[in-house]
């Protein structure tokens, strides 16, 4: 078996087994034999009823937003020559965090607004945030760094998160569901999200797998792609605004969650190498994974008490953030 068959058949088993788990794992237990059964109608009515209400649409969601973030992550990285580049670390993801706060705050987020305004406030804040990371990082410094663009993305992070904090402040009554949504969960949720996610991930991933050549290209620098007779400049802003759409939705149906777009490309990247026609949804399969996992951990490490996603995700990444940080400046 070739490596690449190892590695999709390795892919596989780690999305059915991190599924499963979330499906069958949690204060019910439920054995492969009962998920099976409910799955197809049989079994218990309080089997079904857990699994198709509760479980099923929580691990859906978890898997989509996992693998929206993780190929948002691995356009970003590519686009910006960045191997730090991700929705989180750029800002994007806290963007479309105030986004949704603010609509949470204006009462956009009741009824019909819930399924297509959240979404689009995510997105509006999140293209915002981006282009106005890149508008300084370039007024500090033309050549646009990886260190500076970077740090700039971290500032505006900081400077977001304290936005909504305040907003909290002001808004009482919202305060603790603005606190509880910016730290990331995947709780009573139901199928909505996942139903929004869903297609919007899966044409912004037919895009970027269309654009695959194209990203090839770009991870070398702007100065192929011109030579290749593609302009740069526009190729990356509409990548942009597609990663911007994209993070902004996940956000605004789970909330604040980094690090699994910055690992999972980089994994991807080790096990498949540097093409995106493979690392594109091998990242979105890992993510995906991840994200089951992390939610997993969240809700069983100190049951029955359930603990933020995010924060699960951040004692696992920020260590990977600081790994790759300095292996890149040992080169």
């Amino acid at each position: 078996m070739s490596r690449g068959r190892r590695g999709a058949a390795g892919l596989a088993l780690l999305a059915a087994g991190s599924i499963l788990l979330g499906v069958g794992v949690g204060s019910v237990w439920l054995s492969p034999k009962e998920i099976l059964a409910a799955l197809f109608g049989g079994g218990e009515e309080s089997v079904r009823a857990l699994l198709w209400g509760l479980r099923l649409p929580r691990v859906a969601l978890a898997f989509l937003a996992g693998a929206a973030l993780a190929v948002g992550g691995t356009v970003m990285q590519s686009a910006l020559g960045n191997p730090l580049a991700s929705p989180f670390s750029l800002g994007v993801s806290a963007g479309a965090g105030l986004g949704v706060t603010a609509a949470m705050v204006t009462g956009l987020a009741g009824g019909i607004g819930a399924v297509f305004g959240l979404p689009a406030a995510g997105f509006a804040g999140g293209l915002a945030a981006v282009l106005l990371a890149l508008a300084l990082a370039k007024a500090f410094d033309a050549r646009l760094s990886n260190v500076t663009v970077v740090l700039t993305g971290m500032v505006l992070s900081l400077f977001f998160s304290a936005a909504m904090d305040l907003m909290a402040a002001m808004s009482p009554e919202y305060a603790q569901r603005i606190s509880l949504w910016q730290m990331g969960s995947f709780a009573a949720r139901g199928w909505r999200g996942a139903a929004v996610l869903g297609p919007v991930l899966l044409v912004c991933l037919g895009v970027f797998m269309a654009c695959a050549p194209l990203l090839d290209v770009m991870t070398f620098g702007g100065e192929q792609a011109q030579a290749m007779g593609v302009d740069p400049t526009r190729a990356k802003q509409g990548l942009i605004l597609l990663v911007a759409a994209l993070t902004g939705t996940a956000v605004a149906f789970c909330g604040i969650i980094g690090f699994v777009d910055l690992a999972a490309p980089h994994i991807a990247r080790r096990l498949f190498g540097a093409g995106h026609r493979r690392i594109l949804p091998a990242g979105a399969v890992l993510g995906g994974s991840l994200m089951v996992l992390g939610d997993l951990a969240a809700r069983t490490l100190f049951s029955p008490r359930e603990i933020p996603v995010g924060a699960v995700t951040a004692l696992l990444g920020a260590p990977f953030f600081l790994f790759v940080f300095f292996q890149k400046r040992g080169r």
